[in-house]
């Protein structure tokens, strides 16, 4: 398929967020302050195991605005140890009582015309707060969408071996986004390799809690600080038009498609990051299938110099160094993709994941 609108629109969102309807510590309008803060387009609020209607639309400061809107994390909370927590979106209804099922839930929210995504897939326990892990186990499932390969909490989660330990990250935020876990980035590799569409995003779980520990006492990640961290870019064919229901349905069409990237712009920021090919019928983009033919031009824009990763089913292919432009003939048929890493705090650190464009023969 050929897209005329690569480059139409950009709209950055993140699509994991906690309310004080599940285990978060503000209201849908702090949310929604804190994504205007972090200049975001959109905003998705993923309540534990509850649906909130009637909060969806745009909240305004001066002439920005940001689509809020609701969706759901959904696990079953009777299950020992804890395990498999689904995100849904566009669902519009509630499905927890399917969660003792992960395929039925999965079938419940397709029949229902919604996306799932499997939370935080290699998630590590929190034996300071004595919190298991809760990692996704049950990988018989079949149509779910994608997978949320990037979570900011899931990172944090892994230094809290200690009370010094937390309480540093806590101060310094900056720190913890490395990249994703390389189980759940080889994962996705195996699903993409099987032949299988599967889409990534990124989140920050935000909660805005606020800790006390003695004397110290601190909103520990506010909602405007995740919110300007591990987001998902979505690429659509026009900016949002103000319209509730019309700007819901182009955001999700084309993140179902995998018109989208996932990014830590708290690193660098990526707006403006391009992953295309070239081929004879025109110019294509992430989420399209194209032919190789007799060779097919992959092309990657950076907003700025990285180290570039071009990857197929798992093996690099190739890299480029202190680049903002990259370009590679291929004719083999899968999955490519491309990861881009900056150097930051003694160590390079992942910026840029795009989803894949699938060449086929």
């Amino acid at each position: 398929m050929m897209n005329a609108h690569l480059d139409a629109c950009e709209l950055v969102g993140n699509l994991h967020a906690h309310t004080v309807y599940s285990d978060g510590a503000g209201t849908h309008k702090d949310i929604g302050r804190g994504a205007l803060k972090a200049g975001l387009d959109f905003v998705v609020v993923t309540d534990h195991n509850v649906y909130v209607e009637g909060v969806d639309g745009y909240q305004y400061n001066g002439d920005r605005r940001v689509l809020l809107l609701a969706g759901e994390e959904i696990h079953d909370p009777n299950r020992r140890p804890q395990r498999n927590h689904l995100l849904t979106y566009e669902a519009r209804r509630e499905l927890s009582p399917q969660a003792p099922s992960p395929q039925r839930l999965i079938n419940a929210i397709n029949k229902a015309g919604g996306l799932a995504f499997l939370a935080h897939p290699d998630d590590p326990p929190a034996p300071l707060f004595d919190e298991d892990s809760l990692s996704w186990v049950t990988w018989d499932v079949e149509g779910f969408v994608g997978l949320e390969i990037w979570n900011f909490m899931s990172e944090y989660k892994a230094h809290l071996t200690s009370w010094p330990e937390a309480i540093y990250f806590a101060f310094r935020p900056d720190l913890i986004p490395t990249r994703p876990p390389a189980e759940v980035l080889a994962r996705w590799d195996r699903l993409l390799s099987s032949g299988q569409k599967v889409v990534a995003i990124g989140g920050a779980d935000a909660h805005a809690w606020p800790v006390r520990k003695g004397p110290l006492k601190r909103v520990v990640f506010p909602y405007e600080y995740l919110f300007g961290s591990i987001n998902t870019h979505v690429l659509t064919p026009a900016a949002l038009s103000g319209d509730v229901e019309a700007d819901r349905q182009m955001i999700f069409d084309n993140l179902r498609e995998g018109r989208a990237f996932v990014a830590n712009d708290r690193l660098a920021p990526s707006r403006g990051f391009r992953f295309t090919a070239q081929s004879r019928r025109g110019m294509h983009q992430m989420g399209d299938s194209v032919s190789a033919g007799f060779g097919l031009t992959l092309q990657v824009r950076l907003p700025g110099r990285a180290h570039v990763r071009l990857i197929r089913h798992g093996q690099l292919l190739r890299t480029w160094d202190a680049s903002a432009h990259a370009v590679a003939t291929v004719s083999e048929p899968g999955a490519y993709r491309v990861e881009a890493y900056r150097w930051a705090h003694g160590q390079a650190r992942g910026w840029i994941y795009s989803n894949p464009i699938f060449v086929t023969a």
